[in-house]
């Protein structure tokens, strides 16, 4: 319990959130070997073959897209952050490859229904109300041919973020310090968070907020928006999830008509 006054979240607080520190703790925060260890996954779990089309969003900073593009795949990226989208061009370039990064948000999806497979990666499923969380589910289904899978990737699926569940917690990550605060609506089934940075004397404070589903809830919109779940993992080393597990990988297929 806490005496602090609950979090006020604005709604589309993603839209203002990523944008300097947040960006530099991301691209601290994750190695090489975590890159490696999650494309080799996606490579494997997609069931396809380079050239093959993979829409990759959000995309972030082309952390795994352009290793993807390196494989020899086709990938277009998404994402709301302009200054990510930059730069994943600038990496693809930097190696002699291309790639389509377009900024959007995560609803706003190509349409063509052409995409071999869409990946959600990042824990970035759950920002939006119930209705855009779908929206988005429906707008990838759009996006991927008839056959074409759908990989999720989920550390905030409530038999995970509950199993270790701390309402404050405290990290380093090479020269920024963060703490968060969370503030957990059971009845809206949803964590508001208070993030603080602190980086060279400077301290900055950001709102987020995200939905805590359980898997069951996840497989049936995926069922409604035109998916068939096929397998649940526990992490990129294809281990089986289970109560605890640090991430959700879910692959699902999309189905026919």
């Amino acid at each position: 319990m806490t005496d602090q006054q609950p979090l006020d979240v604005p709604s589309d607080w993603w839209r203002g959130f990523f944008h300097g520190v947040t960006l530099d703790l991301w691209r601290l925060a994750i190695s090489d070997e975590q890159t490696a260890l999650d494309v080799e996954f996606i490579a494997k779990r997609a069931g396809i073959s380079p050239p093959a089309r993979i829409l990759d969003v959000p995309c972030g900073n082309g952390r795994i897209g352009v290793e993807l593009l390196a494989r020899g795949y086709e990938v277009t990226g998404v994402d709301i952050a302009g200054e990510f989208i930059e730069e994943a061009r600038s990496k693809a370039a930097a190696r002699g490859l291309a790639g389509e990064w377009r900024q959007g948000e995560m609803r706003d999806l190509p349409r063509e229904a052409n995409f071999d497979a869409v990946l959600c990666w990042g824990n970035s499923f759950g920002y939006l109300d119930n209705a855009g969380n779908e929206a988005f589910l429906a707008a990838a289904g759009g996006a991927l041919r008839p056959g074409g899978r759908l990989l999720l990737d989920l550390p905030q699926v409530a038999e995970s973020f509950f199993a270790n569940y701390h309402d404050r917690r405290s990290f380093e990550v090479g020269d920024i310090q963060f703490a968060v605060r969370h503030d957990y609506d059971p009845q809206q089934g949803r964590v508001q968070t208070e993030y603080t940075f602190l980086r060279n004397g400077k301290e900055e404070r950001r709102l987020g907020s995200h939905r805590v589903y359980a898997t069951s809830e996840i497989c049936r919109m995926l069922e409604r928006t035109g998916f068939t779940v096929e397998r649940l993992f526990g992490g990129p080393a294809g281990e089986p999830f289970e109560i605890g597990s640090p991430r959700l990988i879910i692959v699902s297929r999309r189905n026919a008509g």
